[in-house]
């Protein structure tokens, strides 16, 4: 195995082992300490003014039904993307509102992408969207590589569930660390599609 093959290996078995620890929390405390420019309202959500947003990493891969999505195509709008799993409770909670939300901002500028993480197979993951109407694609990232792409010190996704909300510029301009409902997740949401 190369020095390379190892590293990568040694970092997504580090994420695994952090999900696994982090799953399915209530949100942990995160903020503004240091130099990460972004500030921890007491909402729980956390932002970053325009000037200091750092641009999303490449999310970009297969769907849970097998389709190809890069949300690098979104450029222009606002996109939420939502980072669960089937085996999840607070992912099961607030689907319903992300499913809500999604619907009324349909062909309004934003758009909604999953991250389907820690499923062994694309079954459940695919019953649990029919089970709670989400008609958005998610991407498969079943041992969190995609989650691995954010750089550290940025809004990343570091426990599941966790939302971001990525600008028009394709920067990352909030993300949350617990399970939603529809008025947060408005609440997020809303700021970003107001910007010009």
């Amino acid at each position: 195995m190369s020095t390379r093959s190892r590293a990568v290996l040694l970092g997504a078995v580090a994420v695994t082992a952090a999900l696994s620890l982090s799953a399915c929390g209530k949100g942990g405390t995160s903020g503004g300490g240091g130099n990460t420019n972004f500030v921890t309202g007491n909402n729980g959500i956390d932002t970053v003014p325009v000037s200091e947003r750092t641009a999303a990493p490449d999310l970009s891969g297969k769907t849970i039904d097998g389709k190809s999505v890069d949300v690098a195509d979104y450029k222009g709008q606002v996109v939420v993307i939502n980072v669960w799993g089937s085996w999840c409770s607070p992912c099961r909670e607030e689907a319903q509102y992300f499913a809500k939300v999604s619907k009324a901002y349909e062909g309004k500028g934003v758009r909604f992408v999953g991250i389907n993480t820690r499923d062994t197979s694309t079954t459940p993951a695919v019953e649990f969207e029919k089970a709670h109407g989400i008609t958005y694609p998610s991407l498969y990232d079943p041992t969190g590589k995609l989650m691995l792409r954010f750089k550290k010190g940025t809004l990343n996704p570091q426990l599941i569930p966790s939302t971001l909300i990525i600008d028009r510029h394709g920067k990352v301009a909030a993300r949350a660390l617990e399970a939603l409902d529809d008025t947060t997740l408005l609440k997020m949401l809303k700021p970003v599609v107001a910007e010009k």
